[in-house]
């Protein structure tokens, strides 16, 4: 997926293949389906469920039903009031030697909200797990599924970089995009699914949204019109999971798979195979500071971030678009990250 730009990780490079991985937010309906799939996979040797005491369903309660996989994973729970600082008051043992730490938590967004002010309220919560992660495991990879990801990321990842921490260990989690690409590609096209690999950049909201569906060879006979129509339907493929469940709840069996994807191509890059996924991390191959693109995983982390290849007309145009809403939302998590620090 085009030319490769890479960038130096910090730390020793791992070469082991049993890792520690906590899904924090792992009793909610995306972290229960995160964390059944990340038991599955014979990489993970010990699993760490945290959430908040009084959630829907008791983080000790799926840990037991997860302990009952037929897999070689460890399965342990961890709670706490929802008055707590997981910095202080979450016992070691949940994070000490974790690899990877996926989060999944914050509030949905609510009708009249705006973004600023989903950003103050999930932005706190995910302080409050990255404070965490760097006292207890300031080398694992967090990836984080916290809406408004395009603002939460920069935040976080700006906290790390003024505690002297690698800002590359803060990942964006839209993995998403691409299995709804992919899958929309398939159900046009009838190409083979497993063959089909389109790459999402930009960012994960809206428009700030770009599938490159000319870089993906399915798409060939494909019109411009209907490569526009995948396009605004990967936009809006959120909606359209909201309507199905007449407001009752939105993309969460979906969105536990494309973590699991992310997820799973760390663990693989850790381990020696460099893995390739969509990614919204620190980057240079625009000129803003965070960017959605193909993310080489290697035994570091964040091997390379891949260049932006040759897009056609139309993307040329979606980019700006896409650039011009990402900047605004990258410059409000940048200015959230000035009005605090993590206290470890």
């Amino acid at each position: 997926m085009g030319n490769c730009q890479c960038f130096e990780g910090f730390g020793l490079a791992s070469k082991k293949d049993n890792f520690k991985v906590c899904i924090c937010g792992g009793a909610t309906s995306i972290g229960q389906q995160l964390a059944l799939l990340m038991a599955t996979n014979t990489l993970v040797k010990e699993l760490s469920v945290y959430d908040l005491e009084g959630s829907m369903v008791p983080a000790e309660g799926v840990a037991a039903d997860l302990s009952h996989l037929e897999f070689p994973c460890r399965v342990k729970a961890y709670s706490l009031p929802a008055q707590a600082r997981p910095v202080k008051d979450l016992p070691a043992a949940c994070l000490d030697g974790c690899s990877l730490v996926l989060v999944t938590a914050g509030v949905p967004r609510k009708p009249g909200q705006s973004r600023k002010d989903l950003l103050q309220v999930n932005a706190g919560i995910a302080k409050l797990i990255v404070e965490a992660c760097a006292k207890r495991c300031p080398e694992a990879i967090v990836g984080l599924i916290v809406n408004p990801v395009n603002s939460v990321v920069p935040a976080m990842a700006r906290l790390y970089e003024k505690k002297g921490l690698d800002p590359r260990r803060i990942v964006g989690v839209t993995t998403l995009d691409v299995v709804r690409a992919n899958k929309f590609v398939y159900e046009a096209t009838g190409a083979p699914v497993d063959s089909i690999n389109v790459p999402v950049i930009g960012g994960h909201a809206g428009k700030s949204v770009l599938p490159l569906f000319s870089q993906e060879k399915a798409c060939a006979e494909l019109s411009l019109e209907h490569r526009q129509s995948l396009d605004q339907r990967v936009q809006d493929a959120g909606a359209e999971i909201v309507k199905a469940k007449c407001g009752k709840g939105s993309a969460t069996l979906s969105l536990g798979y494309a973590g699991y994807l992310l997820g799973s191509a760390v663990l693989n890059g850790l381990a020696g195979n460099r893995t390739t996924e969509c990614a919204y991390v620190k980057s240079n191959v625009t000129e803003l500071p965070f960017f959605a693109s193909p993310v080489t995983f290697g035994p570091r982390g964040v091997d390379r971030v891949h260049q932006l290849p040759r897009l056609d007309t139309y993307e040329t145009e979606r980019l700006k678009e896409a650039k011009q809403i990402l900047q605004a939302e990258i410059t409000m998590g940048l200015e959230y990250a000035e009005t605090t620090d993590l206290v470890i």
